[in-house]
C-alpha cells in the first residue's frame, strides 16, 4: 500500500484511477502541499517532474517512496509518446513543476492536450500558486489580472510587450529573474508611466519581500543592494483613466532610463510617447545634457 508521513504519522494513500494528475505543489514553504497532493504523488504509478532533485526534496520531506521521470522544455517532446501509450495502458500519472501549479510557464499543457485528444483522463489538484499569492499580497486591485509569464529577455523585447497592454484595464503579473528585474523595472516606467508596482520575492520562504512603490522607486531600492536573490513576480496596476501630469524628476528619470539602452532619438520617441510629452521637447532636454 502506498504512504506518506506527517511529522510521525503514517497515512495510507488510496489507489488511482488511470489517468493525469496535474498536481500543484509549494512555491516555498514545504508546509503548504496538500493532503491530496501527497496521497497522489504517493499512489501514482509514475511522477512527472521537471528537476527530480528539486521535487525530490518534497518526496522525502513527507516519506514517499515513488519513481520520478524527468518531464521538462528539453525533452518533452521525446518521452511524450510513451507517456501517453502508458496511459492507455491504465498507468497513473502525476504532474508536477519544481513549484507551484503546472502548465503556468512550463510545458506541461501539451501533455494535457495530448490526454484530452486521446480521451485520457486528466484532473487537477489545486494548491500554492505564486501568481495569485502575489497578487493576494501586491495591494493591488484583484478583480481582473492578465498574466504575462516571463518578461521577455531583451529590452525592446519587455518594451514592447508592456505597451500593448498599457491601455487594458486590468492588473498585470509577470515572472522575472533577480537578474534582469532592475533591467525590467526600467521598462515598465517607460512603457506604462508611473503606476503603482509591487515586487514579490521569496514567496512562502524564510526572506519573503514584498517592495511597494512606482517601479522607479523600486529601481532605486534594489539598485541600492549589493545583489537581488530568489525567486520574482512583479504586480502592475492597471491605468487609472486620468492624465498625469509628470514631475521634472520623473520626467528626467525616464529620459535616464530610456538612453541607457537607445540612440537619443529612439529615447526620445519612446519617452514622448509613454508620457504624453511632444518628442522635440524630450529630444530638447536630450540635447541640453550633451
Amino acid at each position: 500500500m502506498a504512504e506518506y508521513f506527517i511529522g510521525p504519522n503514517r497515512f495510507e494513500a488510496p489507489s488511482l484511477a488511470a489517468g493525469l494528475y496535474v498536481c500543484a505543489t509549494p512555491i516555498g514553504n514545504l508546509g503548504d502541499v496538500t493532503l491530496r497532493v501527497l496521497a497522489t504523488l504517493a499512489a501514482a504509478d509514475f511522477i512527472l517532474c521537471e528537476d527530480t532533485r528539486v521535487t525530490s526534496r518534497l518526496l522525502e520531506r513527507f516519506g514517499i517512496r515513488n519513481s520520478m521521470k524527468p518531464y521538462h522544455e528539453h525533452n518533452a517532446e521525446q518521452v511524450r509518446p510513451a507517456i501517453i501509450a502508458g496511459l492507455k495502458e491504465g498507468k497513473s500519472f502525476a504532474l508536477v513543476s519544481d513549484a507551484g501549479v503546472p502548465l503556468v510557464s512550463d510545458p506541461g499543457y501539451r501533455l494535457v492536450q495530448a490526454c484530452i485528444a486521446e480521451h485520457i483522463f486528466v484532473t487537477g489538484l489545486p494548491g500554492a500558486s505564486a501568481v495569485l499569492t502575489a497578487l493576494a499580497l501586491s495591494g493591488l486591485p484583484t478583480d481582473t489580472f492578465t498574466f504575462l509569464g516571463f518578461l521577455p529577455q531583451k529590452h525592446k523585447g519587455r518594451v514592447d510587450l508592456l505597451s500593448s497592454f498599457k491601455a487594458v484595464p486590468s492588473t498585470l503579473i509577470a515572472f522575472e529573474s533577480p537578474h534582469r528585474v532592475i533591467d525590467a523595472l526600467s521598462d515598465i516606467h517607460v512603457a506604462l508611466g508611473d503606476r503603482p508596482v509591487a515586487v514579490a520575492r521569496e514567496l512562502t520562504k524564510l526572506h519573503e519581500e514584498i517592495l511597494r512603490g512606482t517601479a522607479l522607486e523600486i529601481h532605486a531600492t534594489l539598485s541600492s543592494r549589493e545583489s537581488v536573490k530568489g525567486e520574482i513576480c512583479i504586480v502592475i496596476a492597471p491605468p487609472t483613466g486620468e492624465a498625469h501630469a509628470s514631475s521634472e524628476d520623473e520626467i528626467e528619470a525616464a529620459i535616464t532610463l530610456a538612453l541607457a539602452e537607445n540612440a537619443p532619438s529612439k529615447a526620445a520617441n519612446l519617452v514622448a510617447k509613454h508620457m504624453n510629452m511632444k518628442k522635440e521637447d524630450i529630444y530638447a532636454r536630450i540635447l541640453k545634457r550633451k
